[in-house]
């Protein structure tokens, strides 16, 4: 009977230790995989998670096909069916492969970019954002990825299209528009006598207003007007002369990353990837975006 009783407690032990030992190893396979994390793919990579509108040709846009016609690779939209693409997401690529990350996109309206950010929803902004001082008061921000040059859409065939000067465009009482929340608003009253029209969340539906009539200047970045006459046959871009354009404007043509304002870690290291391949050459910038521009599909 005492013998029984040993083998009895013995083998109690050993399940209890069994069972012990499977748990602990359950949680330690948990936590190498990252169970839980919202910083690291299965694999085991981080991941680079970055914020853009996704409906910014030709700096971001959505598609439904993950590769664009030259065969270049879209990346998917987070939560969604659909594939991002566009200079932006190039260079993301880029610096996610340099810094031996994963990258993921996530689609935002500009009008909350950097709130959703601040909220942790993503860690860093690749959208066209221009540098302003502004800014810089709410995120830290990388050296320059493109360096864009500004100009003003109006319609072809309009009371606009033989405007070469600011002064041109002064007393005329034209009817202007630009995108909501960037450094092209402050440029309106630049010109003389103008009628402030509304403002649009995108650059499209500044487009559009142009198109129809309810506008019938607006004031953006090159890239973007060039992206939109792909589509849009009835639009006329014109760059000021040098002599009699707008002023103040510097901030607009620095496009820089942004982080939350206290992860300068983060900052720095998309800043030496960006050093490590060289990306402050602005022939291997605008080489990138004309490449870019003739990527979009017919919607964007």
């Amino acid at each position: 009977m005492k013998k029984r009783r040993l083998l009895a407690m013995a083998m109690t032990g050993i399940l209890t230790m069994a069972m012990l030992g499977g748990c602990g190893s359950a949680s330690t396979g948990a936590a190498a995989s990252g169970a839980g994390s919202s910083a690291a793919e299965p694999d085991g990579k981080e991941v680079l998670r970055v914020g853009m509108e996704c409906a910014y040709a030709p700096f971001n846009w959505t598609q439904d096909s993950p590769t664009t016609p030259d065969g270049s690779t879209a990346v998917p939209i987070y939560g969604s069916d659909y594939y991002a693409y566009g200079y932006d997401v190039a260079v993301a690529q880029m610096l996610a492969e340099e810094m031996g990350m994963e990258l993921e996109i996530h689609k935002v309206e500009w009008s909350s970019i950097g709130i959703s950010m601040d909220a942790g929803d993503y860690d860093c902004i690749i959208a066209g954002m221009g540098r302003t001082a502004e800014r810089e008061m709410s995120y830290s921000f990388t050296e320059p990825y493109y360096y864009r040059d500004n100009c003003i859409v109006v319609k072809k065939g309009g009371a606009y299209e033989g405007v070469t000067t600011l002064s041109d465009l002064a007393g005329t009482g034209c009817k202007v528009t630009t995108q909501l929340g960037t450094g092209w608003v402050p440029l309106v009253d630049q010109i003389e006598g103008a009628e402030t029209g509304a403002n649009y969340e995108t650059t499209s539906e500044c487009f559009m207003a142009i198109s129809n009539g309810t506008a019938d200047v607006c004031i953006v970045d090159l890239p973007t007007a060039q992206s939109a006459l792909l589509t849009n046959d009835d639009l006329v871009i014109i760059t000021l002369d040098e002599s009699d354009t707008f002023t103040g404007d510097d901030d607009m043509v620095n496009v820089c990353i942004a982080t939350r304002k206290d992860d300068t870690q983060l900052r720095d290291e998309l800043q030496a990837a960006m050093d490590s391949i060289g990306w402050n050459d602005k022939a291997k910038m605008d080489e990138l975006m004309s490449k870019v521009i003739d990527q979009q599909p017919a919607a964007n």
